[in-house]
């Protein structure tokens, strides 16, 4: 691969920078053992950025973002920064860079593996070979639909106000992400709304039938309703392939998919955007989403697994290297496999180890993987 791909890291937050030390580890041993290197810059997001630069996404990191072939994203947000005015909040660093980037298919796999099948909360039965792929729509949506706002009537009582907005060109390109996934999966494609009491929703069920029929009849489309969904993936996890929701309905789905494995420190995401039609390259992000963790921030025990999986999602999807991203996943997997477990997925019988200890070892089973 040519040196000159540019990776943008930005650590962020609480347990970000620490789990991102262990996922270096891994770029260095890409270079070692594979020569694969990054032209890597490293850049300030959410509180740090704040402190730093006075807002949580600059200007600055934001052109950087659009000049790298990837992003590879830590975690925002902590106590330090919660009295802040809505407008200034470190989340919205995160939302600037999906939304000017136009980052608009949110990609989070829930996988159980074998080793962890009963750290999950529900019975082991259920969960056990779960594989489930969540695809949001991220730059559209309640979260950045107008009006918004909170405003107080002639009495003086407030009222809250967030307006749900999609267009059909919105809802359909991210459509076509998830059938377009399916097709390299088990071919079903599971597409989540309220269409019973939302207008978007009885768009959302309109335009992805839509495309389904013009172009991906050959994949299974289910529809189903978003509180259904969470009932189902609480009862019968196995019966989805690809679920896709809104931004609301698929963050909130996407977490409950997650509660499945056990751990939201086992879990990655990717965050693509268009295919450039010229040059074939799309703007991408990846990320954990086990977010800050501020409680367990600094004190050497948070699970890396998530930042070091979701590497393993940046290698796949924006320079193709499906070897290296396959080493990584069965490198982690085989971690898990020997027992080594971090304080949120520990288990009796299992060795308790540190963040540090997690990436060595992850390290050393690329090493025998990798020859």
């Amino acid at each position: 691969m040519a040196a000159n791909k540019k990776l943008l890291v930005l650590a962020g937050d609480g347990i970000g920078p620490e789990v991102m030390r262990e996922t270096g580890r891994v770029l260095e041993w890409l270079g070692r053992r594979r020569a694969i290197r990054f032209d890597i810059e490293e850049g300030l997001v959410g509180g740090c950025a704040i402190d730093a630069e006075g807002t949580p996404c600059s200007d600055a990191t934001l052109a950087r973002a659009r000049t790298a072939d990837a992003v590879l994203f830590g975690s925002v947000g902590g106590p330090k920064w919660d009295s802040l005015p809505f407008e200034q909040r470190p989340e919205l660093g995160i939302l600037r860079l999906r939304k000017e980037l136009g980052l608009f298919a949110n990609l989070r796999p829930a996988v159980v593996f074998d080793a962890l099948a009963e750290a999950s909360a529900l019975k082991t039965d259920i969960v056990r070979g779960v594989d489930i792929m969540v695809v949001r729509e991220t730059t559209s949506g309640v979260y950045f639909g107008e009006p918004r706002g909170i405003t107080k009537d002639a009495a003086g009582k407030r009222h809250g106000l967030d307006s749900q907005v999609y267009s059909e060109d919105e809802i359909a390109r991210v459509a076509r992400v998830a059938f377009d996934l399916a097709r390299k999966r088990r071919n079903k494609v599971t597409s989540v709304e309220k269409a019973n009491v939302m207008q978007t929703g009885r768009l959302w069920r309109a335009v992805v039938g839509e495309v389904h029929k013009a172009e991906f009849a050959d994949v299974e489309l289910e529809n189903m309703y978003a509180d259904n969904c969470a009932m189902q993936l609480c009862s019968r996890p196995k019966q989805f392939d690809v679920i896709l929701g809104d931004n609301l309905f698929g963050d909130i789905l996407s977490d409950l998919a997650a509660a499945l494995t056990g751990s939201l420190g086992m879990l990655p995401s990717a965050t693509l955007g268009a295919i450039d039609p010229l040059t074939g390259k799309r703007h991408a992000l990846y990320e954990p989403i086990h977010g800050s963790a501020p409680d367990i921030a600094g004190k050497g025990v948070a699970n890396p697994s998530a930042q070091i999986l979701s590497f393993a999602m940046l290698l796949r999807w924006s320079f193709g290297l499906e070897e290296e991203a396959k080493l990584i996943e069965r490198a982690v997997e085989n971690v898990l496999t020997g027992g080594l477990r971090t304080a949120d997925i520990m288990q009796a019988g299992r060795a308790r180890v540190g963040t540090s200890v997690m990436g060595e070892a992850i390290v050393r089973e690329l090493d025998k993987l990798g020859g």
